[in-house]
This record gives C-alpha cells, sequence and structure tokens, in this order.
C-alpha cells in the first residue's frame, strides 16, 4: 500500500482535481494525475488491469469516467514491496 510522503505527493499532485470521493474524472485528468498515458489507461480497461471505470453510453466512442476513489484504491494496489 502506497503510505507516507508518495501518498502524499499523488495526493498533492491532484490537488486542482475534485476533492469528493465520488468525483468523476475524465481519462485525461486520471492521465495527469498519474502521469499515464490516456492510452495506457485505455489499454489497461481493454485488458481490465486499470482502475475501474463508468462508461457513459454504449459502443466504442461513449465516454468513460473514472471515480477519484477506485483510482485512488487502484494506485494503493499497485504498491510493490522490495524483497
Amino acid at each position: 500500500m502506497i503510505e507516507g510522503p508518495a501518498l502524499t505527493a499523488i495526493r498533492n499532485d491532484a490537488s486542482t482535481l475534485p476533492q469528493s470521493p465520488d468525483a468523476l474524472l475524465t481519462p485525461a485528468q486520471v492521465s495527469a494525475w498519474t502521469q499515464l498515458d490516456e492510452q495506457t489507461l485505455a489499454n489497461a480497461r481493454w485488458r481490465r488491469t486499470g482502475p475501474t471505470y463508468i462508461k457513459l453510453g454504449t459502443g466504442r466512442s461513449a465516454p468513460v469516467r473514472y471515480r477519484r476513489r477506485d483510482v485512488e484504491k487502484w494506485l494503493a494496489e499497485q504498491t510493490v514491496e522490495a524483497a
């Protein structure tokens, strides 16, 4: 789990984002926050390895949104401890 200064840095980078855990973020906002390319997020959606997302409609071009709390949870799950 990400804790301490690392978690603080991630949260500080997100200070311009809506603060509500239920806020819906665009892929561009999540990309800026996590420093992952939007295409990397799209690939993670396709592989089902990224943060939980919401699709607003049907079809390939339907808008995608992420709940802030889901992105925070996913980031915390990405921590790898050194052996």
